[in-house]
C-alpha cells in the first residue's frame, strides 16, 4: 500500500496540487486514503519503515494527507509530532540517500512544519544539503517566522491560540502564511 501512496503523490496527481487549496483534491485524498490515514495514526504502518520509500509514504500520509483532508481544522496539525519523529528516524537510518531530491523534500517536510527553533536549525542544514534550492528557500522563510514568533501565527485561529499584536500585523502582510 505504501506504493499506492507514492504513486498517487508523485505520479498520478499534478505537483501543482501539493501546495494548492483545492477542495476537490482534498476530498479525493479523503476518499482514497481514509483507511490508510487511520492506520497511520494507530501506528499500524510500522512495516512500511523497512524501506526508505515506505518511510516516505508514511510521512506523506501523516504530514500531507492530514493537512489536505482536515484543512483549516486542528486535526490538520494533530499528527505533526509523529511525522517529525518518523522523519528523524528516517534521516538517522540514511533514507535520504535512497530518495530523489523531491522525495527528500517531503521526507523533510515535518521538520519545516515544526514550531521548534531547535528543529529548524536542523531543518535548515538538511534542506540545504538534501533538497532542491527552492525548498531550502522555503525552509529559510519558515525558520524566519519561527525565529521571530516561536510559532506559526497563521495557525493561531485554527488552534484556538490568541495572536499577539505583532502577529496580527505580520499576518496582514502579503505572503505571511503558507
Amino acid at each position: 500500500m505504501s506504493t499506492a501512496v507514492l504513486s498517487f503523490w508523485f505520479e498520478e496527481i499534478d505537483s501543482k496540487l501539493w501546495f494548492a487549496t483545492a477542495p476537490a483534491f482534498d476530498d479525493l485524498i479523503g476518499q482514497r486514503f481514509t483507511t490508510v490515514m487511520q492506520q497511520a495514526v494507530a501506528g499500524e504502518l510500522y512495516a512500511w519503515r523497512d524501506s526508505a520509500a515506505g518511510r516516505l509514504a508514511e510521512i506523506i500520509v501523516l504530514d500531507q494527507f492530514f493537512r489536505n483532508v482536515y484543512r483549516n481544522t486542528p486535526q490538520a496539525f494533530a499528527h505533526d509530532p509523529m511525522a517529525l519523529v518518523l522523519a528523524q528516524e528516517a534521516v538517522s537510518a540514511g533514507a535520504l540517500n535512497e530518495l530523489s531530491p523531491v522525495q527528500r523534500s517531503f521526507l523533510l517536510m515535518p521538520y519545516m512544519h515544526s514550531e521548534s527553533k531547535q528543529i529548524h536549525l536542523l531543518a535548515e542544514a538538511l534542506f540545504e544539503v538534501y533538497a532542491p534550492a527552492r525548498n531550502h528557500q522555503y525552509e529559510l522563510r519558515h525558520k524566519a517566522i519561527i525565529d521571530r514568533f516561536g510559532r506559526y501565527p497563521h495557525r493561531n485561529a485554527i488552534l484556538g491560540r490568541r495572536s499577539t499584536p505583532e502577529e496580527i500585523a505580520f499576518l496582514k502582510q502579503p505572503g505571511s502564511s503558507f
